[in-house]
């Protein structure tokens, strides 16, 4: 008798460098990340992330620039 799986279910996760990612739902997160509010197929989170993550530079590097920018 076939079995039928049900579809794995995705979230989207950030860490504090506002770096996103995908994860299992039904998991808890890595340390370091939390959760962004999107769940759903795979395909639907990573159409997510590619709408919100529109700057891919680290915050720190973000933060690092805007200082040099302001010393100079």
């Amino acid at each position: 008798m076939p079995t039928t799986e049900k579809p794995t279910t995705y979230k989207v996760v950030v860490n504090h460098e506002q770096q996103y990612s995908i994860w299992f739902a039904d998991r808890e997160n890595a340390l370091g990340w939390t959760d962004a509010g999107k769940t759903g197929t795979k395909s639907e989170c990573l159409g997510y992330i590619k709408e919100v993550w529109t700057e891919m530079r680290p915050l720190s590097l973000r933060h690092q620039m805007e200082q040099s920018a302001q010393s100079n």
